[in-house]
Parts: structure tokens; C-alpha cells; sequence
């Protein structure tokens, strides 16, 4: 038999209407007694009827935290999550917020919400935040990065082979001053892609022509761009951390009347519908959202198996899909 409120208040040494107040958040009890009750109702198995109604509430739900729905990128990455999780009978809370922040201000809504699991998708997941979620039985999962300093399961693409293809099909097409925009230097698909990329060409007997910075945007992959092309010597060839940089960089060599890829070689990274527009026809790595999305699905329905501290790294293969830019 389940234990009640008035087992608690027994034990406690307190009234039943002490003992409510305890669970609820705001209200007004010495702290000293609150958590008196609450070491009782822990020790006794008892669970409020607030928290009782939380948790079926809760059942079968995954947060997802992204940080840069702006890029086209996630939102297909959101819209395939959420069709993989309905299909499962799961909901979808999402949490946006600013690209480059971490989750910290977030941990005391998502644990209050207690999902299933967590998905996060281009935002810092700190230890603390990892540890917290582990604490209370949260599976994590990383999709499209890699965080070696937490331990949590992460799924992505293969971002240093994806770095080398581009190097290699450049070279392949004779181009000997090849650039690379690049994203946010601390993330893990920045590093990684441009790691492979510059093995490629070393391999080659090439070096890295120029380099820069577009913080992942179009307008910081145009500037940078711009910045390269209007140089007195211009790159013939510029590999981009994502296909919004690669797009810009493609609308910057046009405005100073450069063609693609008579002029200039231009290759992206995820392939994102607008890649394959007319207008752009835009050579890029594609991500296997799809595939990535099954193995997050995968590594959630496992939660009930398989031990909370027991983490997985999934490397996908991408593919390069050849188009018009390259």
C-alpha cells in the first residue's frame, strides 16, 4: 500500500497541511521543517500527488535543447526528431535559445520537468548540467557535436572525413588556393572539419591558402568571404563550415562579378534544402539526418535497459553531393 500524506505528517511530527505545503513550491513553511517532511517522504517512498500527476505528465517526454534555429540545419533536424519521436508515441519539448550559450540557466526547468531524455543540438552542454541530468536518471544526447569533456551519448557525422572529401575533390579540380570559412572555433564540427580538411591538402602537397571566421551566419560567412575575394591574391577555392556560410559566400563572389566555379570553387557542409536551389546548385557534404535521428530515437528507447552511466559515440559517414558550386 502506498504511503499518504498523513503516514508522513505522523512521522514527521507535523500537520497533513504541513506536509502539503512542503511539496509546494513558494509557499510558506520554515525551511528547517520543509526539509524535515521531505527526508521523511523520501524515506517512507512517499510521492505528492503533485509530483505523482507531473510524472505521468512527463512519461514518455524528450527535451530538446537547440541554440541556432536560424540555421536552417536544425529546424529539419527538429522537424525529424519530432516525426521519429511521435512515431515511438513520445512528445517533444523544445527549449531555443541564444547560439553560442550554455544550458546552466536551464537545469532547474528541464529536471523540473523530468523527461525521458535530453537531446541537445549546437549549444554547450556543461559537467554540470551532464552530471545534473545523470543525478536524475536523464538520458543525454548530442547531435551533430561532440563534447569529449562531459560524458554522454553523442550521435554525428563524420566531420573529419566530411573535411577531407572536400579537400580532396578541390584538388582534384586543379584548385591550388583553396580557403576555408569556418564556423565557431571551439565546437567540435569546426574543429573536426577543418582537422580533416587540412590533412587532405598537407597529403596533397597543399596548405591552407586562407582562413576565417563566420560564427556559422550567412552575414559572417559574406563578410568573411567578401574580406578574402577583394584581396590583391584571391582564393581560386573556399571550403565553408556549413552551407548558410557557403550560400553567402556564393552571393559575395557574385556582387563583385566572380562566377562559380569558373572562378571560384565553393563547397558547404549539410546539405539544407535551399543547397539544391537552382540559384546556388551549391556542392556540399550531405549530414545523414535521418540515419543520425534513428540512432537518437535508438539510444532513447534503450534508456530502460541500458544504465545511465553507459554513453555512446555514433560517427555517421556523410556524403558528398556534387552540384554546380565546385
Amino acid at each position: 500500500m502506498k504511503p499518504t500524506a498523513k503516514q508522513v505528517a505522523h512521522e514527521a511530527g507535523v500537520s497533513i497541511s504541513a506536509v502539503s505545503r512542503a511539496f509546494s513550491p513558494g509557499s510558506s513553511i520554515d525551511p528547517e521543517k520543509r526539509q524535515r517532511i521531505l527526508q521523511v517522504a523520501v524515506q517512507l517512498g512517499y510521492t505528492s500527488p503533485a509530483r505523482r500527476t507531473a510524472e505521468v505528465i512527463s512519461a514518455g517526454t524528450v527535451t530538446l535543447v537547440a541554440g541556432d534555429l536560424a540555421n536552417p540545419f536544425y529546424p529539419l533536424v527538429l522537424d525529424t526528431l519530432a516525426k521519429a519521436l511521435q512515431a515511438v508515441g513520445r512528445q517533444l519539448l523544445v527549449y531555443a535559445i541564444p547560439p553560442g550559450t550554455d544550458m546552466d540557466h536551464l537545469t532547474p526547468q528541464i529536471l523540473a520537468a523530468r523527461p525521458n531524455a535530453l537531446v541537445v543540438t549546437s549549444a554547450s552542454l556543461t559537467s554540470g548540467m551532464a552530471l545534473a541530468c545523470r543525478q536524475h536518471g536523464i538520458r543525454v544526447v548530442l547531435v551533430n557535436r561532440i563534447q569529449r569533456d562531459v560524458r554522454v551519448n553523442a550521435v554525428a557525422c563524420d566531420n573529419h572525413a566530411g573535411g577531407r572529401d572536400a579537400a580532396t575533390f578541390l584538388m582534384a579540380r586543379e584548385r591550388r588556393r583553396i580557403g576555408f570559412i569556418g564556423g565557431v572555433a571551439d565546437t567540435s564540427t569546426h574543429r573536426d572539419r577543418i582537422t580533416g580538411f587540412r590533412e587532405a591538402l598537407q597529403e596533397g602537397g597543399q596548405s591552407l591558402f586562407a582562413e576565417a571566421t563566420g560564427g556559422y551566419t550567412y552575414r559572417g560567412g559574406y563578410t568573411a568571404a567578401q574580406a578574402m575575394l577583394t584581396n590583391k591574391v584571391r582564393p581560386d577555392a573556399l571550403f565553408c563550415c556549413n552551407d548558410i556560410m557557403a550560400l553567402a559566400a556564393i552571393d559575395a563572389a557574385r556582387e563583385l562579378g566572380f562566377s562559380t566555379p569558373d572562378d571560384l570553387s565553393i563547397i558547404g557542409f549539410d546539405d539544407i534544402p535551399m543547397a539544391g536551389w537552382t540559384s546556388y546548385r551549391l556542392t556540399t557534404i550531405r549530414q545523414p539526418i535521418t540515419r543520425m535521428i534513428n540512432e537518437v530515437v535508438d539510444l532513447i528507447e534503450a534508456g530502460a535497459t541500458v544504465p545511465i552511466d553507459e554513453t555512446t559515440t555514433s560517427i555517421l559517414p556523410g556524403k558528398l553531393m556534387v552540384r554546380g558550386s565546385a
